[in-house]
């Protein structure tokens, strides 16, 4: 039986991240990569998502004591949620080529389980025993964030005591028309976030980087339509920050991750008239940017760093850090 970890607090303690190097433009092809030498024999017909995945969770493993601290909990106090958006849309098309020109017997027999993009997510927790739960999360770009507030909602419920969160995405698909037409950056990569309960990291003399709040609201897109749409957005915005805890006057920097779409303009609007003027950012074609966001926001210590993901479908996402200070 799990006890409820209402009360306590919950930190991050590690951040693995693969990523384009910063002169490469990120391709379906994703020559960038070389996943023989992340990963080794055995992974080369798994969906390049997943190997990024497993290469980022490999990459915060390795750092002091975290693999270690996952070891001494039991296999089903660890747990892992991850979002993506097009992270198996190479296996959907190879499908659904095959099955209109009837070679189906030619699709890999090692990546046809991914027609299911759950999978990326429970292939991590097959191979590092998190069996505490296993959820995916797609909606489109906030997909990562709901993933993490999902996560951090069951550590506290007790269902867990470690956590691994984060996000992978590859290049969206040509048919994926709304994608394509982003005028944000085409995401390729991955970034995984292990969080675990305070008070365990200061039993064993560990490091914290900082907590991360989400809290999530909804915003109808006929609403943020019109001059009555700004008002909307205030209110639900007063509702997700009262739910964060955060302080009018805070010291602190905002950013607004937006597609362009009347919701993410409205809330734009209401930014300005409760937190501060945003710092705008186009989104990327799936949900890794907000990750990205949120790693580097817990890299500068201090101060509060408030990150909001608005979509054209209502979404809004409102992503606290509170990075150690130093």
């Amino acid at each position: 039986m799990t006890v409820p970890l209402a009360d306590a607090e919950f930190v991050v303690t590690a951040i693995g991240s693969v990523l384009p190097p910063s002169d490469v433009t990120p391709s379906a092809s994703s020559q960038w990569f070389d996943q023989r030498a992340e990963l080794g024999r055995g992974y080369r017909h798994i969906p390049v998502s997943c190997q990024y995945l497993l290469t980022a969770v490999k990459y915060a493993l390795a750092q002091d004591g975290i693999q270690d601290a996952l070891l001494a909990l039991p296999e089903d106090q660890r747990a892992v949620a991850v979002g993506t958006n097009h992270g198996v849309a190479a296996v959907h098309a190879e499908v659904d080529r095959a099955t209109v020109t009837g070679e189906a017997h030619l699709i890999s027999p090692a990546a046809v389980p991914y027609f299911s993009p759950n999978l990326v997510a429970s292939r991590v927790a097959m191979e590092h025993g998190l069996k505490g739960f296993s959820l995916a999360a797609h909606s489109p770009r906030t997909a990562a964030l709901e993933a993490l507030q999902a996560g951090l909602r069951a550590l506290r419920s007790g269902r867990a005591r470690w956590l691994l969160a984060g996000a992978t995405e590859v290049p969206a698909p040509e048919a994926d028309r709304a994608a394509v037409r982003s005028s944000g950056p085409t995401e390729d990569g991955a970034i995984a976030l292990v969080i675990e309960d305070a008070a365990t990291v200061r039993s064993r003399g560990g490091r914290s980087l900082g907590r991360v709040r989400v809290s999530s609201a909804s915003l109808s897109p006929y609403a943020a339509e019109g001059r009555a749409g700004a008002e909307r957005a205030r209110s639900v915005l007063a509702g997700a920050l009262a739910r964060l805890g955060t302080a009018a006057g805070a010291d602190r920097s905002v950013r607004l991750i937006g597609d362009g779409s009347a919701v993410a303009r409205s809330v734009a609007t209401a930014l300005v008239d409760t937190v501060g003027a945003p710092d705008v950012l186009d989104a990327g074609t799936g949900c890794l940017l907000a990750v990205q966001e949120v790693a580097q926001a817990l890299a500068r210590p201090g101060g509060e760093h408030l990150i909001v993901t608005a979509t054209a479908e209502g979404g809004v996402l409102l992503t606290q850090v509170l990075p150690e200070a130093v």
